[in-house]
């Protein structure tokens, strides 16, 4: 499995309708009404607005007024034959006066979620673990080193210090020594190996 490390953007000209496909990483489904909203004052004139994300497990598409399952199921069965989650793919519609039809849609969606992951830094994804992890202070140097090529996501200083962090499934054994909490299974971008 795969995700995008950065928005990536294509435009292509089919028949005179213009698609333009915007694929952002994401890594939960809150901000995702605002990023379509974004590119709705972005690409005001446009005529339709179809996407389709994977996140972790879960997978929705949205034709947006095209005519059903012509738009979004086509980019989000780009997005799961590519393996690629944790993906938001929205493709921007200017209708351009000449009818594709059901296959023309369907192909034309296609080909602009492909021609975006082609230009997209994509990293390898694989299962792991949100973690939570409290240390005393006198600990933090040394726990800091176990973690350097760990994704830290957050830290709090109170009488202790809390730690969030991304570890794969493989590298539990390196915090054993510490209580840990697992907040949750996910997939995350692979870790790179000492």
């Amino acid at each position: 499995m795969k995700t995008i490390t950065n928005i990536t953007q294509n435009e292509i000209i089919i028949k005179n309708s213009k698609f333009i496909t915007i694929l952002f990483p994401i890594n939960d489904n809150t901000k995702i009404d605002n990023l379509i909203d974004n590119l709705k004052k972005q690409y005001p004139k446009a005529n339709h607005y179809c996407y389709a994300y994977v996140l972790n497990n879960y997978q929705k598409a949205n034709d947006d007024g095209e005519p059903s399952g012509t738009a979004g199921m086509p980019i989000l069965n780009v997005l799961l034959k590519e393996k690629i989650f944790n993906v938001l793919a929205v493709t921007i519609r200017y209708f351009g006066g000449i009818k594709l039809g059901a296959g023309g849609l369907i192909r034309a969606y296609t080909k602009s979620v492909k021609l975006a992951l082609d230009n997209s830094n994509l990293v390898t994804l694989k299962k792991g673990y949100k973690l939570k992890v409290t240390i005393p202070y006198n600990e933090q140097k040394n726990f800091e080193y176990l973690l350097k090529d760990y994704q830290i996501l957050k830290k709090e200083f109170n009488q202790n210090i809390t730690y969030e962090f991304l570890s794969p499934s493989n590298k539990l054994q390196i915090i054993d020594k510490y209580n840990y909490e697992i907040l949750n299974e996910e997939y995350i971008r692979e870790i790179k190996e000492n």
